[in-house]
């Protein structure tokens, strides 16, 4: 079965994100980064990650297909329940990146906070139909290996 198929299956967002963190952090681990995760569910990151001696706060995040084909997109502010109805708040100051896991084609990008939309970041694993090439966050840029090989050499 595919991951996308067994993320169909998870009908509750919440684990979802459970499994999209347990995902990022084995990807982490398994490139030889330490990984840090806070004791409570409090903290505007889901962890921290130790890059060439350097801390970096993560936000995961499960990145779904856009309404654009060969891309996918992943929300980029928090949203919260409250009693008088939602609260919606960004991560500006409060993390360094996001860590957006693409479903479909299995990879995980690394996007710096300041390189991020202010509500959707789009990242484009396939050229556009109309082929433009403006303004696009391409795939290999932000994989994974890709950004912290450039932290590491940082």
């Amino acid at each position: 079965m595919s991951r996308l198929a067994q993320y169909d299956r998870l009908e509750e967002p919440q684990k979802r994100g459970q499994a999209t963190e347990a995902i990022v952090i084995a990807e982490l681990v398994a490139r030889d980064v330490s990984v840090l995760t806070p004791a409570f569910d409090n903290e505007p990151y889901d962890l921290v990650a130790e890059v060439g001696g350097d801390f970096h706060r993560i936000q995961v995040k499960t990145a779904y297909d856009s309404k654009r084909d060969g891309a996918v997109e992943f929300r980029t502010r928090s949203v919260r329940t409250k009693s008088d109805g939602y609260e919606r708040s960004g991560y500006e100051g409060e993390i360094d990146y996001f860590a957006a896991l693409n479903v479909r084609e299995e990879d995980v990008y690394l996007i710096a906070i300041e390189e991020a939309g202010s509500t959707t970041t789009a990242i484009r694993y396939e050229p556009a139909a109309n082929d433009n090439r403006a303004n696009v966050n391409w795939h290999a840029e932000y994989r994974l290996e890709t950004v912290l090989d450039d932290l590491g050499s940082g």
